[in-house]
This record gives C-alpha cells, structure tokens and sequence, in this order.
C-alpha cells in the first residue's frame, strides 16, 4: 500500500496550478514583431485618414512601408497628384491636434526632410521639400493616437 504526502485534493490543486503557470508564461507574448507594428499602422493610418477637406479628391494611398518611410499620394479628378513621403529616422516629433471625432496628425522632421511634388498641375510641377507635414484625419482617439505615436517611435528607432 503507497501513502502519499499530498492527498488527492492537493495533487490536483497543484497540477492544476503548475498548467496554469505555463499557460500564462507561454501564451502572451512579449512585444509585438517588427511585422504586426507594421500591419497594425498601416491600418490605423487608412482608418483614420480623412479625405474630406479635398473635395475634389479622386483617390489617395496612404502608406508606412517595411523601410520606414511614410508615404501620401492624392490624385484629384482632374489628373492632378501630389506626393508625400519621409523617412521614419528624420522624425522629431508626432503631435495631434483635434478632437475625437476629426483632427490632424502633425508631423515634424529634423529639417526639411518630407518630399512634396506634385505633378500634372495646371499651375506647374512643384518639387520641394518641408519640415511638418499635416495629416487630416478623423477618429482618433487619444489612446489610438498613442498607439500610433509609440508605433511610429518604435520604427524610427529601428536600426539607429
């Protein structure tokens, strides 16, 4: 006849315990992957961007791409584009401005690092270069925003 030390009750109780441990060690992770920031920004700048102010807008793409640059085109109806882009590195500071319903994201780099060209405009091709870029958007909501903030952070530290 074998006798135990711990009575039934208390061997599950602990085998109970020790797979609880281990579902919770192995089943959150850490951080998220350079991968899911990308994919999670990527969506919370095209949910949130706000086409409205430009009426005449025919179609836009907004894109933060695998290396670290931030990227507008808008195309008006009548053939006009214009272009944005930046590299996450140059950045200095990303603030908003607005309320919960609409607002801007205002983005400032080091100097004038954002491109902005337009092309097929009646009034000439332009080709220059800005320090902060605004970016109309509407539904963000302040811990959206932060989310974004510390995304865009994360990328503009990558590789530094």
């Amino acid at each position: 006849m074998k006798i135990s030390i711990l009575p039934s009750i208390g061997k599950t109780a602990l085998i109970t315990s020790i797979l609880a441990l281990i579902a919770l060690n192995y089943g959150f992770k850490a951080e998220m992957s350079e991968q899911e920031w990308l994919n999670w920004s990527n969506r919370c700048l095209n949910s949130s961007f706000n086409p409205t102010p430009d009426i005449n807008l025919k179609k836009w793409e907004i894109t933060l791409t695998s290396d670290y640059f931030l990227r507008l085109r808008k195309t008006y109806q009548h053939g006009k584009q214009e272009y944005f882009s930046f590299n996450l590195h140059r950045l200095t500071n990303v603030d908003y401005v607005g309320s919960d319903t609409t607002g801007a994201v205002k983005f400032n780099t080091q100097t004038d690092d954002i491109i902005v060209q337009t092309y097929e405009d009646p009034n000439g091709n332009i080709d220059s270069m800005a320090t902060t870029f605004d970016l109309p958007v509407h539904n963000m909501s302040a811990t959206k925003f932060d989310s974004l903030k510390n995304a865009l952070h994360y990328f503009r530290t990558k590789g530094l």
